[in-house]
């Protein structure tokens, strides 16, 4: 099986640390495997290079000074495995097998990386290379970085166009979690999740694998998260599954659109579960929902939505704050999903603005990390979807 492990800096904060990882290197190499090792800046040393800048420098002075920090695990890890009699050597900018290549504008040059992957992969019989992380390199051969996260972004990356099996990710959490252990009880590892899932966690907070890493996977690569106390490279941790793919959809069926309205409505603890139940004890699906200070909007199919409003009127009659509830029919509902949309910034505006320029109301726009809802009349559903369809 062939194997990009990338350790991240906690798992190489100390020389016990890189002790750890040489030997799960070496087991692996031992059982037969393929691997290449990505490694980060030991610790916090990216970190402490950049906050001692306290001058002007330019973009090439700065990657190649925080360069250090990676320069420097790449060695000592090196060093670690070939006391282990695993013949490794370490490759970084500037290297006849470095394979990160970026363009004149900082973004990677997916010919050119692809082309040098593949041929570092053909070397991987009986040698481990020990890559620099994060850090990429122009066609004039200047240091470039992937910014942050990037190690992870390398990983992944690597994995792909080395044609791996799986991307193993060494860090100090236990996988994905069910919650962050710090704070609730009980938490506990999550076996497996697929690329979207941690896609919206990661960009409301979770920090497992760099969001950026993400859209380097495909279908058919493997990507693991595991504990850098696990000691094995090849079980444990959690599947990270699937790939992203970007989609424009337009739902078939009609909504409606209710609306509650109330006074302060956001400051009624537990409302919106209140309202929520009442539908779902009558199995009315609800396909969105959009709240305000004093209201809530419930999408639901156009069939249920007699039946959703005197639901959510015998809400309103019984509960002071609330004062009334409206129906709006026929609406239609756009979505674009795609992994790069966190990337992207002004996507928002470049989905709404040609809709509002063709004259078309919107009625609401719901976000995720990975997705937009665009909510119009429904006789303008066949022209919004042509406009967002041009768009991308």
């Amino acid at each position: 099986m062939r194997v990009v492990a990338k350790f991240g800096g906690t798992s190489l904060g100390s020389g016990d640390r890189i002790n750890r990882a040489a030997d799960s290197i070496a087991a692996a190499v031992g059982q037969g495997h393929e691997i290449a090792v990505v490694a980060s800046a030991m610790g916090n040393t990216t970190d402490d290079l950049l906050d001692e800048i306290q001058f002007e420098a330019e973009d090439r002075d700065r990657a190649e000074i925080v360069s250090m920090g990676e320069r420097t695990s790449v060695r000592m890890l090196k060093a670690a495995l070939s006391s282990r009699g695993v013949e490794a050597l370490f490759v970084e900018p500037g290297s006849d097998e470095w394979p990160v290549i970026t363009n004149d504008l900082g973004e990677v040059d997916v010919e050119a990386t692809r082309r040098r992957a593949a041929e570092l992969a053909a070397e991987l019989d009986g040698v481990v290379p020990v890559i620099t992380g994060f850090l990429a390199q122009n066609h004039e051969g200047e240091i470039t970085t992937l910014g942050r996260g990037g190690s992870d972004t390398t990983a992944v990356m690597l994995g792909r166009y080395m044609d791996a099996d799986e991307v193993v990710i060494v860090t100090d959490v236990e996988g994905v979690m069910t919650g962050d252990p710090r704070v609730v009880e009980g938490a506990r590892n999550v076996g497996r999740i697929t690329v979207d899932e941690l896609r919206n966690l990661s960009f409301r907070g979770a920090e497992v694998v760099a969001p950026s890493a993400l859209s380097y996977k495909d279908d058919e690569l493997a990507v693991r998260v595991v504990h850098y106390q696990h000691g094995d490279l090849l079980t444990g941790g959690t599947l990270i599954e699937g790939e992203f793919e970007n989609l424009i959809d337009m739902q078939d069926d009609s909504l409606a659109c209710i609306t509650v309205a109330g006074r302060s409505i956001r400051n009624r603890k537990g409302i919106l579960a209140d309202l929520s139940e009442s539908l779902r004890d009558a199995n009315i699906n609800i396909d969105a929902v959009a709240s305000g200070m004093d209201s809530v909007t419930f999408y639901v199919t156009e069939d249920r939505a007699e039946e959703a409003e005197n639901l959510l009127h015998s809400k309103v009659v019984a509960e002071d704050t609330l004062s009334s509830v409206t129906v709006d029919d026929d609406v239609a509902v756009i979505r674009v999903t795609g992994g790069e949309l966190p990337n992207s910034p002004g996507v928002i505006l470049d989905i709404v603005q040609p809709i509002s320029e063709a004259g078309i109301n919107i009625h609401d726009v719901i976000t995720s990390a990975t997705s937009v809802a665009i909510f119009v009349a429904w006789k303008d559903r066949e022209q919004t979807l042509k406009i967002v369809q041009e768009e991308f």
